[in-house]
């Protein structure tokens, strides 16, 4: 099978798109450019689909190498004269299915001395194959032939063949795929606490004993069980009824009625309990594990785009407040670029309790450098540090926004913040973190490991390479869909951009520093090691405000110029005319352009970065939340509670919300609507604000269970 087909099989996607799809990505092209720039060469494709495409390519060539090592061990057992099935390299050249290429694989595998290994080496290969054969039942006279050397009695002979046996049984690609069906299916968790490590493991106590069907179990559960047993907490085991199990070996292996058959049946009880279900419980586990964390990363990759593309406040000048009791909470003052202005210390809160002199402070920086809002992080002391700050009386209008501070502490001690500012401490490049991200949060929080930002779960336990390139999609696809200012985006804000990277961006940044702003698109040929190809990629993803061509701040590609050209020239007006002129555009009839094709005609008068709005940000704009001013601890809270919260974490069995209190709160999937809610993303998103309602609260295990309400 090609590779065209074998994805077309797995994706439903038409062949052509495929093709084209495989052919961009192996000119380097990136998959944002593909989706918004190559649409006539795919159909249409969109980014998951083309990322599909990709994976699934990659799927292909992975079974490619898998059957190669296969066929040259093959070749490799026919070259040494030992007997190989005759159809056996029909079958892997036609076996696109990783899991059964494994089984053909299992009796070629290199293995450690076994003991039906052992058997064969005293020669009672022979004795096996006619006992599995059947057709004699006199176990005693065939046996006894094969006593001689080092085989010393029947016993011995029998028992050498049993094991050459029951391998061989374990190396059955029918048997091993009729259980492994039993397995998917019927297969049931168990766990068991270690003894001893009850109180040591209290937090996974859910898990201590538990029996029920697998696939009735969630992937965040099953996560938590492997966590568990990981960490030494729980014993696993994961296995159907063996009494099935032994019935389908028996239907399987058995096929007469006397001594043999007899014999062959009491080996499937040991081929099972030795070789079989021990392979294949790994093997369930491991595909189990593999479906849970597609479903992590699935839910982990949401929560980022959403985080990514949450509202900025934009270019505000920012005092930025990163709170604390003891070491004070510290201060900066950022212009509307988002460069430092000023730092200090303030100690308002126990043990010092300077509020007078802070407050005071306060009111003199928002004047001095002329604040339009200020952004206080949410950890530690920040409902006391908000509570502080709108006290104050401000002789000018500022808006006070609480700013989720995971991973600020990460990136203030990263080579990235260093960098930036090689003269401060951590504390005042954590406070610039927290007021960037109040300006663009995609801006400032491209800088950070997307795993430490807190927006996912059981990060650290799923595939790391599955979930760095999901992640990395994700990253990039945000940048490209906002867009970037090409002449205020930092080199780790460029990186991300279509087809730059770490050292073009860099280069861009220099050739700005050196040459002073970018005036046109096409300036960036002038950027050392930047090329054609490159610029191809990127030239549509990055914006000139204020350059010398007005398509240089739109989505409008620089090959499509000519184009817009020609349509401002049939409606006799200026390119600048056209731009944002629903009545000019209207106009503009597709027929009257026939070179153009149906994707970027319609690409190129929307409003999505088109002629008609080419400025457009997808994301919204920052909003203000008040929580509720009485809650300050979870013991101030009472079930019946109507409160205000915005969601900080969405996972697959409800959203976690911030109330203003140290503890998040969970609204179970369940209480999210009042339909049945599969996919909580479906129904809430990070970031929003929602109205709760608290159902219970449990203040010794710190746990707060809400409800939506409706706004």
């Amino acid at each position: 099978m090609e590779i065209h087909s074998f994805i077309q099989k797995q994706t439903s996607l038409s062949e052509k798109s495929i093709q084209n799809t495989l052919l961009l990505l192996e000119e380097g092209a990136t998959i944002p450019f593909i989706a918004r720039y190559r649409k006539e060469r795919t159909n249409g494709l969109d980014e998951v689909q083309i990322a599909q495409i990709r994976d699934t390519a990659q799927l292909y060539q992975e079974i490619q190498q898998r059957k190669k090592k296969l066929l040259d061990a093959i070749e490799k057992h026919l070259e040494e004269g030992k007997f190989v099935a005759p159809d056996l390299k029909d079958k892997v050249k036609d076996c696109f299915d990783l899991q059964l290429l494994e089984d053909f694989y299992l009796p070629f595998k290199q293995k450690k001395e076994t003991r039906g290994e052992k058997a064969k080496q005293l020669g009672l290969e022979p004795l096996a194959k006619i006992i599995m054969s059947q057709k004699d039942g006199n176990l005693s006279r065939i046996s006894g032939s094969f006593v001689k050397g080092e085989v010393k009695d029947e016993d011995q002979a029998l028992q050498g063949a049993a094991d050459i046996i029951a391998e061989w049984m374990n190396e059955s690609v029918f048997a091993r795929t009729r259980l492994r069906k039993l397995f998917e299916t019927k297969s049931l968790i168990q766990t068991k606490v270690v003894k001893g490590k009850e109180e040591e493991g209290a937090k996974y106590r859910d898990y201590f004993q538990c029996s029920e069907p697998l696939y009735r179990v969630s992937a965040h559960r099953f996560l938590a069980i492997q966590r568990a047993e990981s960490e030494g907490f729980i014993k696993l085991k994961v296995h159907p009824e063996a009494e099935e199990a032994l019935l389908i070996l028996e239907r399987t292996f058995v096929k007469g009625n006397n001594e043999c058959a007899e014999f062959v049946k009491e080996v499937t009880k040991d081929a099972y309990k030795r070789l079989l279900a021990p392979s294949l419980e790994n093997e369930t586990i491991k595909t189990f594990k593999e479906k849970a964390d597609k479903e992590a990363i699935r839910i982990f990759a949401s929560n980022l785009r959403q985080l990514l593309l949450s509202p900025p406040l934009g270019n505000k000048r920012i005092l930025a407040i990163d709170p604390g009791y003891r070491t004070g909470c510290k201060l900066v003052c950022l212009d509307d670029s988002g460069d430092l202005l000023h730092n200090q210390t303030i100690y308002p809160h126990a043990p010092q309790k300077e509020s007078s002199a802070a407050k005071s402070k306060l009111a003199q920086l928002v004047e001095a450098y002329k604040i339009d809002a200020i952004a206080i992080g949410d950890g530690t002391a920040g409902r006391e540090t908000e509570d502080l700050v709108k006290s104050v009386r401000f002789n000018r209008s500022v808006e006070v926004y609480v700013v989720r501070e995971d991973g600020a502490s990460i990136y203030s001690a990263s080579s990235v913040a260093r960098k930036e500012f090689p003269t401060y401490d951590v504390t005042v490049r954590g406070s610039v973190s927290i007021g960037r991200r109040l300006m663009d949060p995609l801006a400032e929080l491209v800088k950070i490991d997307p795993k430490s930002i807190g927006v996912g779960q059981y990060q650290h336990d799923v595939n790391q390479n599955w979930l760095k390139t999901a992640l990395d999609d994700v990253v990039v696809s945000c940048v490209n869909a906002v867009g970037v200012n090409l002449n205020t985006a930092s080199p780790y804000l460029l990186t991300y951009v279509s087809g730059l990277g770490e050292t073009l961006a860099e280069n861009i940044v220099a050739y700005r520093t050196t040459n002073g702003p970018f005036k046109k698109r096409m300036d960036l040929l002038k950027v050392p090691r930047l090329g054609e190809k490159a610029f191809v990629q990127a030239a549509g993803f990055l914006r000139i405000p204020d350059g010398e061509n007005p398509l240089d701040n739109s989505a409008v590609h620089p090959e499509s110029y000519p184009l817009v050209e020609k349509m401002a020239k049939k409606l006799k007006c200026k390119v600048s005319e056209l731009i944002g002129n629903k009545d000019l555009l209207s106009r503009i009839k597709k027929e009257e352009f026939p070179e153009i094709d149906n994707y970027t005609f319609n690409d190129l008068l929307s409003d999505s970065g088109g002629l008609l709005n080419p400025s457009r940000d997808p994301r919204k704009k920052a909003k203000v939340l008040e929580f509720d001013t009485a809650i300050r601890d979870i013991k101030d809270l009472k079930v019946g509670m109507k409160l205000n919260g915005i969601v900080t974490n969405v996972t697959a069995f409800g959203a976690f919300v911030n109330i203003g209190i140290k503890e998040n709160g969970l609204i179970h999937k369940s209480k999210l609507a009042d339909e049945y809610v599969d996919d909580p993303s479906k129904f809430i998103q990070l970031h929003e604000h929602v109205k709760v309602e608290t159902e219970e609260v449990d203040v010794e295990r710190k746990r707060i269970a809400l409800k939506r309400v409706k706004l």
